[in-house]
């Protein structure tokens, strides 16, 4: 779902403060309670605030992801080069799982020129994005739809990806605890990530900086599963001696 600037203005103003009343964001924004409601309204819709008698809070981080349109739009710049970096160390011929998220559609991009790929994915978006590469093999998991971002999820789609073993698993994550593990929202999505980890030869998690200890309630894998971490900027010391005692490979893509 888009968010108008206005929206987006609302949304970072609750998220400071926590909760803010419709009364408040009204005068804040210099509009009406009309307008405000409606765009609390589509705010809520979104998922990304939950709506009270008089007014508005956030969602707990932990609970629930932020809406994929919002997802798209964070740290896009980071993400972008990210997948620079990536794409630039994929060999031709490799095969790959690729996964949900918004910085694993953004490596889809820049392979665009790569030859030979066969790449295994349960990301309808990635799916689309390769479809345009004539050197690239699409190989796409059946199973539920995810409506919001184009994710399939389910037992369809985890029996499928169990039929392969791949080059490079290219992994997303919502977070990265400071314990190592790697945590995610959904159950489903979840499911299907261990089992793309487990079919992998290599595993490359690409996550931007923000993912570094943001909470996520499931976790889906640990740092120790991992050879290969792409990242926007040098993660902050307990992490970075978590990946020294992991023996992760970390590759910086600064932006």
């Amino acid at each position: 779902m888009a968010l108008n600037p206005r929206q987006l203005a609302v949304l970072q103003a609750v998220r400071e403060h926590g909760a803010l009343g419709t009364q408040a964001l009204a005068e804040r924004f210099g509009i009406t309670l009309q307008t405000v409601r409606r765009d609390i309204q589509r705010l809520s819709e979104a998922g990304v605030l939950e709506r009270f008698h008089g007014g508005v809070r956030g969602i707990d981080s932990g609970s629930r992801n932020a809406a994929y349109a919002e997802r798209q739009r964070a740290h896009a710049q980071a993400k972008q080069a990210i997948a620079r970096k990536v794409a630039a160390l994929i060999p031709a011929g490799s095969s790959l799982f690729m996964n949900i998220g918004t910085t694993v559609e953004a490596v889809a991009s820049e392979l665009l020129q790569h030859q030979g790929l066969r790449v295994v994915t349960n990301n309808l978006h990635v799916a689309r994005t390769l479809s345009a590469n004539p050197s690239c093999e699409v190989v796409l998991a059946g199973g539920t739809v995810r409506p919001e971002d184009l994710a399939v999820v389910g037992e369809a789609a985890l029996s499928f990806i169990g039929q392969f073993k791949v080059d490079i698993g290219l992994i997303g994550i919502s977070g990265i605890d400071a314990d190592g593990s790697l945590r995610d929202f959904d159950m489903r999505e979840v499911m299907v990530a261990r089992a793309i980890v487990e079919r992998s030869r290599q595993v490359w998690l690409v996550a931007d900086a923000s993912k570094f200890g943001r909470p996520a309630m499931i976790e889906m894998a640990t740092l120790s599963q991992v050879h290969t971490l792409f990242t926007n900027a040098p993660p902050e010391p307990p992490f970075e001696r978590l990946l020294r005692e992991h023996d992760v490979r970390c590759v910086i893509a600064p932006h």
